[in-house]
């Protein structure tokens, strides 16, 4: 697959990402379906199959359970050929999700996450919105610390995964990239991903299948269809599954 890059970031990504939610967590899911995890061992093979299949961007976050450390493990020797994006903000434990945008909250956080990936920088940090999108960019710390993050370079680039249109908007100011919900059944983002584009920030879709209720084959030609998307982010736990969407999105980014 054509990487391309991301924004202003100077980081190049596949088309597809892979999200890594199911690797480390099963329970509080918006699935249709429930599964069971993956070993260790079966964890290591999909990894490296993705990679193999030309995936570069691998998403993570605190709030997928275990994802983050069994990811990191899984990269053993193979970190230079990733695109590594995990988040802040929100922490899934003892079954449920807490929130903490504080500087300090913030900051613990992503030495947990560079620790756990086993990586000295992360090349994209996202703040993990709770769905207030206007009171965490406005009345947190959670922009500011992003953007001393990143000059502190334990961030590449640095960005704002939300729920709502005005969110994605009011994190312009300072993101690299953002991360929106966008597909066949909403497109309340479609405005804000143009705008994104034009000022040469990176557009990361998450959702893109509806949380797997929409046919792949269509929710990929869809959003990647949108040349002002530079990644949509698909969860899965097969490898033919992530190949076949491989091929999907080949036919559209050709």
């Amino acid at each position: 697959m054509d990487h391309q890059l991301l924004g202003t970031t100077g980081l190049r990504v596949s088309p597809v990402g892979f999200g890594a939610f199911k690797i480390g967590r099963n329970v509080g899911i918006k699935y249709p379906d429930d599964y069971a995890l993956p070993d260790e061992d079966a964890v290591y093979g999909l990894v490296n199959g993705v990679i193999n299949l030309g995936i570069n961007f691998l998403d993570t976050a605190p709030a997928y359970g275990t994802s983050e450390e069994r990811l990191g493990l899984a990269l053993e020797g193979r970190r230079h050929e990733v695109v590594l994006c995990t988040k802040a903000g929100e922490t899934f434990a003892s079954g449920r999700s807490s929130f903490d945008f504080s500087e300090a909250g913030i900051r613990a956080s992503v030495h947990r996450s560079l620790e756990r990936l086993r990586t000295d920088v992360i090349d994209l940090l996202l703040v993990h919105s709770d769905g207030n999108d206007q009171h965490v960019l406005e009345h947190t710390d959670a922009p500011a610390t992003m953007v001393a993050l990143r000059e502190e370079g334990l961030a590449r680039a640095v960005g704002f995964s939300g729920k709502t249109v005005d969110g994605a908007r009011a994190a312009f100011a300072w993101s690299d990239a953002i991360m929106v919900e966008y597909h066949l059944e909403d497109v309340a983002h479609e405005d804000v991903i143009a705008e994104a584009h034009g000022r040469g920030i990176g557009v990361l879709v998450k959702k893109g299948l509806a949380s797997g209720r929409l046919p792949p084959p269509d929710a990929i030609r869809f959003v990647l269809g949108n040349p002002a998307v530079t990644s949509m982010v698909i969860g899965g736990l097969s490898r033919d599954h992530l190949a076949e969407n491989v091929r999907v999105a080949k036919s559209v980014r050709a």
